[in-house]
């Protein structure tokens, strides 16, 4: 039993460590952000100005993101989403495919923001939060 919880904690300190590669990314000229208005703007209840965008379904930086920032699983953002448009108050974020297209996206546009894997930034983005 004890090699079992042993085991245990020491998975669990590798799901935990690989959050902190995941990063926000924004536009080069923008500002940093916190963790709440991060979680605010890809829940849909940020600032109206900002576009989001998110990876796809299945990739797992967005996983890793949705566990750091929102606290959400993958199942339980899908059935968030659902319920969001059915009731009429959103739409879930954009979706792009990878990080490359995910950085000339946000590179193209000063009010977005999304994120990608920390070893993936360039200096066509700027990270702006770090979960």
């Amino acid at each position: 039993m004890k090699k079992l919880l042993t085991v245990l904690a020491l998975s669990l300190t590798c799901v935990t460590g690989a959050n902190a590669a995941v990063v926000v990314i924004g536009h080069t000229s923008a500002a940093d952000i916190t963790l709440d208005e991060a979680k605010r703007a890809f829940l849909g209840r940020g600032d109206a100005s900002t576009v989001v965008y998110e990876l796809s379904e299945g990739n797992p930086t967005r996983s890793e993101f949705h566990d750091a920032v929102t606290g959400r699983s993958d199942s339980q953002l899908k059935a968030f989403w659902s319920k969001q448009v059915f009731t009429g108050k959103g739409n879930p974020p954009a979706t792009v495919t990878d990080a490359t297209t995910m950085k000339a996206t946000i590179a193209a546009n000063p009010n977005a923001i999304g994120y990608i894997d920390e070893a993936d930034v360039d200096g066509t983005v700027k990270v702006i939060l770090k979960p």
